[in-house]
């Protein structure tokens, strides 16, 4: 019944007749990787040395963005200083030393099968993050083997402003030759929620983090569900009710 209504307020908001789901676009941090943790830890570090005021827990409502847009976005509200992108390249090298010292970050719990459910349906799955973290980026080959072709995927050496702007989404339409109502998002962070929305795709929500669910509802997420087993676990039946809608 959830699962119909959400389509149902997705069809009216956006006035197309159906969802014919044949790509999902999906983020890496938090949704492919137990890695947030090590990303506030390595932020941490970096930031709070050069004076930046914050609470570990805070960098997780910045999950999503660019590392550039990130530190451009801290720097301005701190210190009502514009940085360069040179210098946002120093301090995102600092971070990424502090990131690489931490324990190795793990698949997240259920991924592996979501991944299965969804290239079982027939859907392309095309990665879009806003990390230019390398030492994640290359082992996606190895921890999810022949799932995101190389002219599938979407990082920050991609795009200008990343999320929450719509733009990583869009430029993920584009490479899955799509449009936004033949595709759906799967994001665990409100501003990824955000820039979901925005390119008017129906945004699945998994809630892998300390962030509270309604956050992700209130961002806009057509549907949350509370960790990625469960989602695996509803994949055929949500594409299934997407797909009856034609």
């Amino acid at each position: 019944m959830l699962v119909n209504k959400a389509i149902k307020n997705y069809l009216d908001k956006h006035q197309v007749p159906c969802i014919t789901p044949k790509a999902a676009l999906i983020d890496m941090d938090g949704v492919l990787y137990d890695s947030m943790k090590n990303h506030v830890e390595a932020w941490y570090r970096t930031l709070i040395p050069m004076g930046i005021k914050c609470s570990k827990d805070e960098f997780y409502l910045y999950e999503g963005r660019t590392g550039n847009s990130t530190i451009k976005y801290l720097f301005d509200k701190q210190f009502n200083r514009q940085l360069t992108d040179e210098e946002c390249t120093e301090i995102y090298a600092i971070k990424e030393k502090y990131f690489n010292e931490l324990p190795e970050i793990a698949p997240m719990p259920g991924a592996d099968r979501m991944l299965q459910r969804i290239i079982a349906n027939g859907i392309r799955p095309v990665l879009v993050t806003g990390s230019g973290q390398g030492s994640l980026l290359d082992r996606l080959d190895h921890d999810y083997p022949d799932v995101f072709a190389p002219a599938y995927k979407v990082t920050a050496y991609d795009v200008k402003v990343g999320k929450p702007s719509p733009e990583p989404y869009l430029m993920g339409l584009s490479k899955a030759r799509v449009n936004a109502n033949e595709a759906i998002v799967i994001e665990n962070a409100p501003l990824g929620v955000v820039a979901g929305v925005a390119a008017q795709v129906f945004t699945v929500a998994v809630n892998t983090g300390p962030i509270p669910a309604q956050a992700l509802t209130e961002a806009g997420a057509d549907l949350v569900y509370p960790s990625m087993p469960e989602f695996a676990d509803q994949v055929d039946s949500l594409i299934e009710s997407l797909r009856n809608t034609r």
